[in-house]
């Protein structure tokens, strides 16, 4: 018998539809009208903040000088990437501004290219996998599948995205990209926000910051902040309509949300049940579904910690299913 991440149907009641919510839990038009509210302004200073922490984490380890706090910055801008990554998924997804071509220019020139995103590629690819989760056109397979593994492999795993040979693998088709047609101008666009921020960096007299304070936290930390991540988000389940059984939700914590879940992405469940929802009433969803009884406390993993010894138990739980 093989050990599995999918909460058995003992978990995962059958209470649908109510005054609020339809029989896929999604919230009934009057309450959809409310929660997919935009707030522009706030979303500006969000942007914001990803640079500004971002500088600070630079210019803090100017200041010190030291090679502790270099090695420090180079963990914290892991989680700086995130921050820029998910307000760039909130951009694919046309949710940052109101306004569709100040959401795309903004979430293309500020977000998404200086993390290396190419927005319009990653915008169809992740909506093929809102679509069906785990189906035949879902994007990250790789990521999700396979779950439980043992602790050994998740430590090699967590070790190539730490050294940088996972982001030599994500590097390397925006490389060849040029050589396309087709995918040049977009890798183009990104490379060129690239040299900007070199120019930046050498115009401070500092050209060796944008190779060790940006390129390289994007090769190796940010990689291991992704993957925690992702895994934490649909390691290990499996393709269905109910999405409790494609997405896990972990009880949300400070850390978490400024380290590897910034900007509410930690409620991915409600994300999914509704992908036009923006980020910030998101939990107000998964509110929501609680009150409905569709959530319940013991589908919820009480940390991401938790989570992760349970994804990498794999040898440890198949010995007990045999058992």
């Amino acid at each position: 018998m093989a050990a599995t991440m999918v909460p058995p149907p003992s978990r995962l009641p059958d209470v649908l539809p109510t005054e609020r919510l339809t029989a896929s839990a999604m919230p009934v038009p009057e309450l959809r009208a409310e929660l997919r509210r935009i707030d522009d302004l706030r979303n500006v200073g969000s942007v914001a903040l990803c640079w500004a922490q971002a500088a600070a984490i630079v210019g803090a380890a100017v200041w010190l000088a030291h090679p502790v706090g270099y090695l420090v910055a180079v963990v914290a801008m892991g989680a700086t990437f995130a921050r820029f990554a998910i307000l760039a998924h909130e951009a694919a997804h046309k949710l940052l501004f109101t306004n569709k071509r100040v959401n795309d220019v903004v979430g293309r020139w500020l977000l998404a290219y200086p993390a290396f995103v190419p927005l319009e590629a990653y915008r169809r690819s992740h909506f093929a996998h809102h679509k069906e989760e785990f189906g035949p056109n879902e994007p990250d397979m790789g990521l999700y599948v396979g779950y439980p593994i043992s602790r050994a492999s998740f430590r090699r795993k967590l070790v190539r995205d730490a050294v940088g040979i996972s982001g030599w693998k994500n590097l390397k088709p925006l490389l060849k990209a040029l050589g396309s047609a087709t995918a040049r101008p977009v890798a183009a666009r990104i490379l060129g926000v690239q040299l900007v921020l070199l120019l930046a960096a050498t115009a401070l007299g500092r050209p060796e910051l944008y190779l060790g304070l940006w390129l390289l936290p994007w090769m190796t930390s940010w990689r291991v902040v992704n993957r925690l991540r992702a895994v934490a988000e649909h390691g290990g389940m499996e393709r269905s309509t109910d999405r409790r059984r494609t997405t896990h939700h972990v009880r949300q914590s400070w850390l978490g949300n400024a380290t590897i879940v910034p900007f509410n992405t930690g409620w991915h469940l409600a994300h999914h049940v509704d992908m036009g929802v923006p980020w910030r009433n998101l939990p107000a969803l998964h509110r929501e579904l609680v009150a409905a009884g569709w959530v319940t406390a013991d589908l919820e993993y009480p940390s991401y910690r938790a989570l992760w010894r349970a994804l990498a138990s794999g040898e440890e739980r198949r010995a007990e299913a045999v058992t």
